[in-house]
């Protein structure tokens, strides 16, 4: 039975779609349970204070992962390791271990000298804390710094199973992860108080690593410490991992410069962002990163071997389809947005201002997650391509506007009451308070959109006859989705009259039927246009479960 186990869990996956549906599944059970894990926090602790430290005490070893820990990050390693393949499986067991025993040298260099300098570091990055909360953001930090550490192995391992095509035991450790945080919610919690809920995390961490052993075992790939790395082989790949990890690190530390201006917001700030940006980040993880994912190593393959109309079609291709899933994602969102955050966070000490004050902040989110989601795939083409120094300073620039312009907003959000009392109206928050954290998600948004074009104009100019088919599918699915958001408000308003909204199944039922009715008219609209993407989405699914012979747009292409 466990051989048996084992040996699924190991099975290979051939095929950008098969490949992209097989990480979108798991995207969609991880973000389940990462909606778990949010809704028993916002169940506990409401949109307070408590629940501001808790997310604060991430940001550091967030910081440290996704500068230090991103250096073996995928789209860093893929290119490489796939070429060293090439040369053999020694040249390709070489690099491994010599990027494994290097990382583990700056990560717990790293992680040490962040676990000595914790108390001036929350000072400096939080200034809104101050005497106890400064104390518990310390110690709750100082023990989720052991997160980075085991995600960072997690990420090397990862790069031998998404090259090897062993998509299901990478796409399995998110999961494991977020169940690991409400084990440590439910279990630890009540024990420990917040010791237990960092616990939890790195109890996550080292399932979301611990899970990919077997696999790299069966292919006699786990990297191991030596002695004497390959140090010119290490210069070659700082050279082109630096620039990438920086640029795939700008939005992170962004965030946590938001959640900076956040502290000294009115208590809930950082707990209204955070929740409503991890909403926004189910559509991004199951579309955009899924997409971006299964792709990669297919781009990778064919610039290295000088296929160029195959790299071409499979970028349009895997654009349309991101496009395809998160045009309706996006507006459905936007329409559902306090039915959405009422069923996920609505309970407990999470009490009705809450839930509206995240909706709106969600609304102003998902406006960038189609831009959010190309983003991803462009840049992950483009380092595909070699290309590091233009996208470095593309999403310099526009994590800068990320900064400055919620910098802005908050000034004149609170100086002028005329724009004010427009946002608060607009999103319906007008007689509620601390609608100030709003300008944070607007600034994030205004960024996106301006970093998703200028990747976007900058990936069409290095691939000619990328964009016109992008453009019109882009087009084509966003009307389909703003008819189906318009029949999904009509919905609302005629089960308005059949459901109570005073119990969650009420919510939940109006929600659920207006979002059916929505689909079913998004599927008709794209219907009579002949969409593209609908019929190669129905072919992969009837291929994948019907076993027919359908040749789907990615065939030929592993």
């Amino acid at each position: 039975m466990v051989e048996r186990f084992f040996s699924f869990i190991n099975k290979e996956t051939n095929g950008v779609e098969a490949a992209a549906y097989l990480l979108a599944f798991f995207a969609v059970s991880s973000q389940i349970l990462a909606l778990v894990r949010d809704k028993l926090l916002a169940f506990s602790f409401g949109a307070s204070h408590s629940l501001d430290l808790y997310y604060a005490a991430f940001r550091i070893p967030d910081f440290l992962f996704v500068t230090v820990g991103s250096l073996v990050s995928l789209s860093v390693l893929v290119p490489f390791y796939t070429r060293e393949r090439e040369l053999g499986a020694a040249a390709a067991k070489s690099f491994l271990d010599s990027v494994f025993t290097s990382f583990l040298i700056c990560i717990v260099a790293a992680a040490a000298l962040a676990f000595v300098l914790m108390p001036t570091l929350v000072s400096f990055f939080f200034p809104g804390f101050t005497g106890e909360s400064r104390e518990t953001i310390t110690l709750i930090t100082r023990i989720l710094l052991l997160s980075p550490v085991l995600l960072g192995v997690s990420n090397l391992f990862g790069t031998v199973s998404q090259v090897r095509n062993r998509f299901f035991v990478y796409a399995l450790s998110p999961l494991l992860y977020n169940l690991g945080i409400i084990i440590g919610v439910v279990a630890l919690y009540p024990l420990l108080g917040v010791v237990g809920l960092a616990l939890g995390v790195v109890i996550g961490a080292l399932l979301h690593a611990s899970v990919q052993l077997p696999t790299l075992l069966s292919l006699g790939s786990l990297p191991r410490l030596v002695a004497r790395p390959d140090f010119s082989l290490l210069l070659r790949l700082a050279r082109h991992a630096v620039p990438r990890t920086v640029t795939l690190s700008f939005t992170h530390i962004a965030i946590f410069i938001l959640l900076s201006f956040a502290s000294l917001m009115p208590a809930g700030s950082i707990s209204i962002f955070s929740l409503a940006y991890n909403l926004q980040s189910v559509p991004l993880s199951i579309i955009g990163v899924s997409y971006s994912l299964a792709a990669f190593p297919a781009l990778s393959r064919f610039f290295a071997s000088g296929e160029k109309i195959s790299f071409l079609t499979q970028a349009v291709v895997s654009a349309r389809h991101i496009i395809f899933w998160s045009a309706p994602a996006t507006v459905f969102f936007i329409v559902l947005r306090a039915h959405i955050v009422r069923v996920v966070l609505g309970a407990g000490e999470f009490g009705w201002n809450d839930t509206r004050l995240t909706a709106a902040a969600l609304a102003l989110f998902v406006v960038s997650v189609v831009f959010q989601s190309l983003t991803l795939l462009f840049l992950r083409a483009l380092y595909a391509s070699g290309l590091t120094g233009r996208p470095f300073w593309i999403t310099a620039v526009s994590s800068a506007l990320i900064v400055f312009s919620s910098l802005a907003i908050t000034r004149f959000f609170t100086e002028s009451e005329v724009f004010r009392y427009f946002l608060e109206s607009l999103l319906k928050v007008a007689d509620l308070p601390g609608t100030v954290v709003l300008a944070l998600p607007l600034g994030f948004t205004l960024g996106s959109i301006l970093e998703g074009v200028l990747i976007w104009r900058l990936f069409a100019k290095r691939t000619p006859g990328f964009s016109n088919p992008v453009i019109q599918s882009f087009f084509q699915n966003t009307g389909a989705a703003i008819v189906g958001g318009f029949a999904i408000y009509l919905a609302l308003r005629i089960f308005d009259n059949i459901f109570s909204l005073e119990r969650f199944w009420g919510v939940f039922f109006q929600a659920a039927l207006s979002a059916l009715v929505g689909l079913a008219v998004w599927m008709i609209v794209l219907r009579v246009l002949r969409n593209q993407e609908q019929r190669e989405v129905w072919q992969v699914l009837h291929k994948r479960f019907w076993k027919a012979p359908v040749i789907g747009p990615d065939t030929g292409m592993v």
